[in-house]
C-alpha cells in the first residue's frame, strides 16, 4: 500500500497573508511537489446551475512542479479525482494543502477524511493551521464567530503581518487567542520569508501520547483557582520519549514545531496578564487534571453523553489518560462527535496522571469538569 498522502488545511480570515503563502508554494522553487487546493465552496450554493455547466474543474501544473486546482464542488470528488490522476500518472505530487475561503469554518473540511473510507484510505489529515492578522484579527474575533472557529479548530496559529502593530497590542492579541485554544502553537510568521515546512508535518491529528497545553495557559489556569496543582508544572516535559510506538507513521520530526514557542513566549511576559482586554469570545477552552485514575466505564459513559448533546459544539479535544488497571497512558482526541482513542506508551518514570483539553463554543465548563471528577475510580 502506498504511503498516506498528508493535507494541510490552510484557514485564516481575509487579509491574513493566505493570498501570499499559496503564492510562494505555488511559484517557489522549494522542491516540494504540492497539490494547493482553493476550495471556493460558497455556503450558498446559488451558483449552482453555473458551475455544472462549468463542467470539469482546472487542474493546473505550475512551473516548480506544483499543482493548483480551483474546485467550486465537492471536496470528495476533487480529492478522488487527484488521486486517480496520479496514479494514472498524469500528475504527481506527494502533499495536498487545501486552503478554505475567509468565511468558511473548517470542521467539515476535517471531518471528510474522517467520515469518507475512500478518502481516508489514501490521504492523512495532517493539520489545520490558521493564519491571524495581527492589525486586523481583534476586530474579526469580535465580529465573526467563524474567525473563532478557525483558532479554536487550529493545529498551529501563526500571527501574521505583527510589524504594523506594538508590542502590547501583539500580546494582547496572542493572549486571547491561547484563551480559545491552549494546545496550538502560536507563532509570528511572514510568510514572504518564514520557512514554508513550518506549517507541514505537523502531525495534529495523531493520537500520540503527547498533550501540548500552552504552560502559559495553565499557569494562568492555576492562578486563577489557587488550588496548586504540583504536577502543573511539567507539562512540556513530558514529550519527546514516547515517539517509537506512535503506529500512525514514522514520522519522527512529530516535535518539529515545539521550536515555534519558543520565540514567540516572550512577547506577553514582564507585565502581569491583568491589563488583556477581557473579550468575551464564544469560542473557549479549559483543561481537566487529575492524579487519580478514571473509572472507565463511567468515562467511556459520560463522554458518550458530552459528545451526543455538545457534539456540533466541540471543535477539537485531545487527552492524555489514566485510566484504573491500565499500565499505560491511554490517549483520545475528536474532532465533533468524531473520537478516537488509542493505547499510548507506558507512563516511564513519570506519575501518572490525567490532562484533557477541550476547546468549544458556549461549553458549559463547571458541569463538564464536575462531570469528568465524577467519573473518577
Amino acid at each position: 500500500m502506498s504511503k498516506l498522502i498528508p493535507v494541510t488545511i490552510l484557514t485564516g480570515f481575509l487579509g491574513s497573508g493566505k493570498t501570499t503563502l499559496l503564492k510562494r508554494i505555488l511559484n517557489e522553487q522549494h522542491g516540494m511537489k504540492i497539490a494547493v487546493i482553493e476550495n471556493e465552496f460558497g455556503e450558498e450554493n446559488i451558483d449552482n446551475e453555473i458551475l455544472v455547466q462549468d463542467g470539469r474543474e482546472q487542474i493546473v501544473q505550475m512551473s516548480n512542479g506544483c499543482i493548483c486546482c480551483t474546485i467550486r464542488g465537492d471536496l470528495v470528488q476533487a480529492l478522488s479525482d487527484l488521486i486517480g490522476r496520479r496514479d494514472a500518472g498524469e500528475i504527481d505530487f506527494d502533499r495536498v494543502v487545501i486552503e478554505t475561503t475567509g468565511v468558511a469554518n473548517p470542521g467539515p473540511v476535517a471531518q471528510t477524511f474522517f467520515m469518507d473510507d475512500e478518502i481516508a484510505s489514501r490521504y492523512l489529515l495532517d493539520a489545520v493551521v490558521t493564519l491571524v492578522d495581527a492589525k486586523h484579527g481583534n476586530q474579526q474575533l469580535d465580529k465573526q464567530e467563524e474567525a473563532q472557529r478557525q483558532v479554536g479548530f487550529a493545529d498551529a496559529i501563526f500571527i501574521t503581518k505583527s510589524d504594523l502593530v506594538s508590542a502590547d497590542e501583539l500580546a494582547d492579541l496572542r493572549h486571547r487567542v491561547l484563551q480559545m485554544n491552549p494546545r496550538a502553537p502560536i507563532g509570528t510568521a511572514h510568510f514572504g520569508e518564514a520557512p514554508i515546512d513550518s506549517i507541514f508535518d505537523l502531525r495534529g491529528f495523531n493520537l500520540n501520547a503527547k498533550l501540548e497545553i500552552d504552560p502559559d495557559f495553565l499557569r494562568a489556569e492555576e492562578h486563577d483557582h489557587d488550588h496548586d496543582h504540583e504536577h502543573g508544572e511539567h507539562c512540556g516535559a513530558d514529550c519527546g520519549h514516547d515517539h517509537d510506538h506512535d503506529h500512525d507513521h514514522d514520522h519522527d520530526h512529530d516535535h518539529d514545531h515545539d521550536h515555534d514557542h519558543d520565540h514567540v513566549h516572550h512577547h506577553g511576559h514582564g507585565h502581569n496578564h491583568h491589563h488583556h482586554h477581557h473579550h468575551t469570545d464564544r469560542i473557549g477552552s479549559f483543561v481537566f487534571r487529575s492524579d487519580k485514575p478514571f473509572h472507565y466505564g463511567k468515562l467511556e459513559e459520560f463522554l458518550s453523553g458530552i459528545l451526543t448533546v455538545y457534539g456540533e459544539k466541540l471543535l477539537r479535544y485531545k487527552g492524555v489518560l489514566y485510566m484504573e488497571g491500565v499500565d499505560r497512558k491511554v490517549v483520545f482526541q475528536g474532532v465533533h462527535q468524531l473520537m478516537g482513542s488509542d493505547i499510548g506508551g507506558k507512563w516511564e518514570d513519570e506519575t501518572p496522571s490525567t490532562k484533557m483539553v477541550f476547546i468549544g463554543v458556549d461549553l458549559p465548563k463547571d458541569a463538564i469538569l464536575k462531570g469528568l471528577a465524577n467519573c473518577l475510580a
